[in-house]
């Protein structure tokens, strides 16, 4: 599994590729986040690319299985002028049924990201903090994961997976650092407002 430090490097060249070269936005897509809802950067603005159909070349860190249903998804990856980048993306399943059953998917592997990745990675180190449930939609929750190679580099991540009715939806957020440097709750309202957007 690649670090984190690359994941985030990789989403600020995605996105460039993604905003010249993006497939127009599907109508059926679900609501997506705006630059200035997620949380506030002390030294940059966010900078959002077009909404496209599928998955982005690099999907988040975290929640990259094989088994991720291209079909139905659509997504939108955010930058900074610094070491921080954002994504979001969003399936629209054929059912509730099945939009459930790929919610708890992403959550198990959110939440056993940092296990994942230390089996991956000998010598590094990883902890991971339940960030909790919210109460919107049918329901989010969000996790961070803080991860030091056997070289020294850390990196911080967030992710939330959230649903309503038969679309779901995650957002990443990750930057070189710590848990202790992570904007959880800026990041819960960022969350929050991602699933209510779902809905229209």
């Amino acid at each position: 599994m690649r670090t984190a430090a690359v994941a985030v490097a990789a989403c600020a060249l995605a996105l460039t590729t993604s905003a010249a070269g993006a497939a127009p936005k599907s109508s059926a897509a679900p609501g997506f986040l705006d630059a200035d809802e997620l949380p506030a950067h002390p030294g940059s603005q966010w900078y959002a690319g077009e909404v496209a159909d599928g998955l982005p070349e690099i999907v988040p860190f975290c929640v990259d299985g094989p088994e991720l249903p291209a079909e139905g998804a659509s997504h939108r990856l955010f930058h900074t002028d610094l070491d921080t980048g954002a994504s979001q993306v969003s399936f629209t399943a054929g059912s509730e049924q099945s939009a459930q059953a790929l919610a708890a998917q992403l959550r198990d592997s959110s939440a056993g990201c940092a296990a994942d990745w230390l089996r991956d990675n000998p010598g590094g180190t990883a902890s991971w903090r339940d960030l909790g449930n919210q109460d919107v939609g049918d329901g989010a929750h969000s996790y961070g994961v803080h991860i030091e190679s056997a070289h020294g580099s850390q990196d911080v991540h967030l992710f939330g997976v959230g649903r309503d009715g038969s679309t779901v939806t995650v957002v990443a957020w990750g930057q070189m650092g710590t848990l202790a440097d992570a904007p959880v709750e800026a990041y819960r309202t960022t969350l929050r407002t991602a699933v209510e957007k779902l809905a229209g």
